[in-house]
């Protein structure tokens, strides 16, 4: 069943990829396109092998010669900003016409659902609409889709769209209002390529050479490329690695047919999302949940191929059959799975699975008829209506090498191999919520996810990395925070990356708001990013950011740069700073005051001798540093010298 999926799925891709080309032009090739200016322009198709090719764009011309996999590529002269434009290809009696290309500047808007939120959610989002009458602004949106291979098309047709009030609702509306604000001091167009996937991990979006040399998920590589061999094969590797991953964590086995569920609560009937079985919040747990059922067999029946259906499951699980492991799903409508042959047996029948889930809306959901052992002759038995369960605290479980956002590569595969090597300007990330429980290989990978872009846009391929918000708890005291690790790993990517800048918006969300509805501000701070490190202009990327932490006659003198006309603080003296010894979990608040324009001042009490040093630290931390500007001072961690 697995392997007949898989062949359908490349079989389909590849009648998709045919139909693309019978198009000359690349998809990125559309009426409304901006092509980036002053630099090479770069055109790129598929035409018959051998085929030679002939492309115009306004006055100038250049040619090409199809390869043996039908694929041409070709130059034509760097071109200021301008049009609109018409551009021509032509090979033998094959001609293709595209009208209205601008000539500006391209960015690439990239990320998870921060990202993805479009205009239609922001807040004012009526009114942003009906102002949105800026034809020089234009997004090409591409569609969720992931890939065990590098793919040369999109898997999903792609359009460009001009910003207007009839398409403007479905902008990325963080690019769009970056867009309208940086168009206030660079007057060109400017064309926005979305590829952005909520829930995604980075690790996603990074090629599979380029996470091979980083060395931190080469077992996940390894099953990813048995899987494309041999799906059923891959399966079984999954089932052991994540069973000893379990097996060294706890001495119980919950998928055996041994071990009692007597203790385990009942869950409701309609099942659904699991937060919702004791209050009316989709939020609540999260984490991992084991479930177990039974179902009743006859000697026919288990004598039968046959696939365990879970219906839809939100959002990983990892799932076995009498104790015998049948594989896991992602994200899956349809969580099904093929039962082995010899599993099944006449009379009771155990079903267990664990289900991984990091956000909201976890657990099982669908009507009860979805869950069911189907067999190979059309004929299905429903799962047991009584479903015991466990929660499991403080764990999160590996997740599945193939998955569509938590996997490896798949988004890079899916999603940006197949933009090509279409000319832009800069990139904007927008992610980070997804690796909060992975926050301590974040920066080499995001390291390595900047690395690898640039090989295919360009060297000095600026980066604008958009701080993940505040969300969660308040802290009332000192806190670890998953959160604010993975908000110091993208400052200090930001800091070790000459062509990236780093956008605080730990202002701008909400404790209960995964998704701040004020884009617009996020958009500002972006554009001002971008006038800094795409630009150049003398101006702050963002708020005040430190530099140094010193010892003073007992007390810490924090030292700070990008600091506009002085530093200031809300409602008197800055709070939310943190000194730490060595060990986890040493930290205490303390007293501190601005020094002059650029300087902080902390007190440290006896005993104490501090090592380090930590400013807004928390899942949803109140902070009151800024400076004259209004922007706030970026959270950080930094050692004592």
């Amino acid at each position: 069943m697995v392997r007949l999926c898989a062949a359908i799925a490349l079989a389909w891709l590849s009648i998709t990829q045919a139909m693309a080309a019978e198009r000359l032009l690349h998809p990125m090739f559309q009426d409304h396109a901006v092509l980036q200016r002053d630099k090479p322009i770069t055109v790129y198709g598929t035409a018959a092998p051998g085929a030679a090719v002939k492309v115009t764009l306004a006055s100038v011309s250049a040619e090409a010669k199809a390869g043996k996999d039908g694929h041409w590529l070709l130059t034509l002269p760097a071109m200021p900003a301008g049009g609109p434009y018409v551009l021509r290809a032509e090979a033998g009696s094959t001609t293709e016409q595209i009208s209205d290309l601008l000539v500006g500047d391209v960015f690439l808007c990239t990320g998870q659902s921060n990202m993805q939120l479009s205009v239609a959610r922001a807040q004012n989002a009526e009114l942003e609409t009906r102002n949105a009458t800026d034809p020089n602004i234009r997004q090409l949106t591409i569609a969720t889709h992931e890939s065990i291979t590098p793919l040369s098309t999109f898997a999903t047709p792609v359009e460009w769209m001009v910003a207007s009030p009839q398409t403007a609702a479905r902008f990325s509306a963080s690019c769009f209002f970056f867009a309208r604000e940086l168009r206030k001091a660079q007057q060109v167009p400017v064309g926005l390529v979305v590829s952005a996937w909520g829930g995604s991990r980075v690790r996603a979006w990074v090629s599979e050479a380029s996470l091979r040399k980083l060395g931190l998920f080469n077992d996940d590589l390894d099953m990813l490329s048995l899987y494309r061999k041999n799906p059923q094969a891959a399966q079984r590797r999954w089932d052991a690695v994540w069973e000893a991953w379990w097996l060294t964590h706890s001495k119980e086995r919950p998928w055996e047919d041994s071990f009692s569920t007597s203790q385990w609560a009942e869950a409701p009937a309609a099942l659904g999302p699991w937060a919702l079985w004791k209050s009316d919040s989709p939020d609540g747990f999260i984490g991992q949940m084991w479930m177990r059922t039974s179902v009743t067999l006859t000697a026919a029946q288990a004598a039968q191929p046959a696939v365990l259906d879970l219906g839809a499951v939100n959002e990983e699980d990892k799932s076995w059959v009498n104790g015998k492991g049948v594989g896991g799903t992602s994200w899956s409508r349809a969580a099904r799975h093929e039962i082995p042959r010899g599993v099944l047996r006449a009379g009771e029948n155990s079903i267990t699975t664990n289900i991984f889930c990091s956000w909201r809306n976890c657990g099982m959901s669908g009507p009860a008829e979805t869950r069911a052992i189907r067999f190979a002759d059309g004929s299905s038995v429903p799962l047991g209506n009584v479903w015991r369960y466990a929660e499991v605290a403080d764990l999160i479980a590996p997740q599945i090498p193939w998955g569509p956002t938590h996997g490896v590569s798949t988004d890079y595969n899916g999603m940006l191999a197949p933009i090509g090597a279409y000319g832009v300007r800069a990139a904007i990330w927008y992610q980070g919520e997804s690796n909060i429980y992975f926050a301590g290989t974040y920066q080499a990978t995001l390291a390595a996810m900047m690395a690898d872009w640039r090989r295919i846009f360009g060297a000095d391929l600026p980066f604008i990395i958009v701080q993940i918000p505040n969300y969660g708890p308040l802290p009332t005291k000192p806190m670890e925070s998953g959160w604010s690790d993975v908000r110091e790993a993208q400052r200090r990517a930001a800091l070790a990356d000459p062509h990236a800048a780093y956008v605080v918006t730990i202002d701008i969300g909400g404790a209960k708001e995964l998704h701040p509805v004020n884009k617009q501000d996020v958009g500002r701070r972006i554009a001002q990013a971008a006038r800094h490190i795409v630009y150049g202009e003398k101006i702050p990327p963002s708020g005040p950011k430190p530099v140094a932490v010193a010892r003073r006659n007992g007390q810490l003198v924090i030292s700070f740069t990008d600091v506009t006309g002085g530093l200031a603080a809300v409602s008197g003296d800055p709070n939310a700073f943190e000194v730490c010894e060595a060990a986890r979990g040493s930290c205490r608040y303390v007293g501190a005051r601005i020094e002059g324009n650029e300087q902080i001042v902390l007190d440290v009490p006896p005993p104490v001798t501090p090592s380090r040093v930590r400013y807004c630290w928390g899942d949803s931390p109140i902070c009151t540093l800024s400076d004259k500007s209004e922007l706030p001072a970026t959270p950080f961690e930094l050692a004592v010298r």
